[in-house]
């Protein structure tokens, strides 16, 4: 019985302890900051680089390119169980694979036309 649930207690054994020992290691290895100032309090994004933010909103490309990432990394996600099921679906699945991967081709080139992937 147990070997039957042995993977399932490897897998969640080790989504406990990599989170935990991450946290862990971050308290017994962090230096202690030396001297407390403002800039250490203010909010940082990646991809904003023109300095501390003034009480500003952030660009549309910024927000933009977000959500293109999201939406091209969920679509992507399809991608695999369709790699995994495709020779059990013949030339039905190959063909679905291909207009899926149209489909995300002529989404690409939009966006790209449109400049969308820009930072201005």
């Amino acid at each position: 019985m147990l070997g039957d649930y042995f993977p399932f207690l490897v897998y969640a054994f080790l989504a406990a302890v990599i989170p935990a020992s991450m946290i862990a290691f971050s308290f017994i290895f962090a230096t202690p900051p030396q001297k407390r100032v403002k800039a250490r309090f203010l909010p940082f994004e990646s991809g904003v680089s023109e300095g501390a933010p003034k009480q500003q909103r952030f660009t549309v490309s910024f927000y933009l390119t977000a959500m293109l990432f999201i939406l091209f990394d969920i679509e992507i996600v399809f991608l695999y169980p369709l790699a995994i099921v495709l020779d059990a679906l013949g030339w039905f699945g190959l063909v679905e694979f291909l207009v899926f991967v149209a489909i995300l081709g002529v989404a690409y080139v939009y966006i790209w036309r449109k400049g969308a992937l820009e930072w201005k």
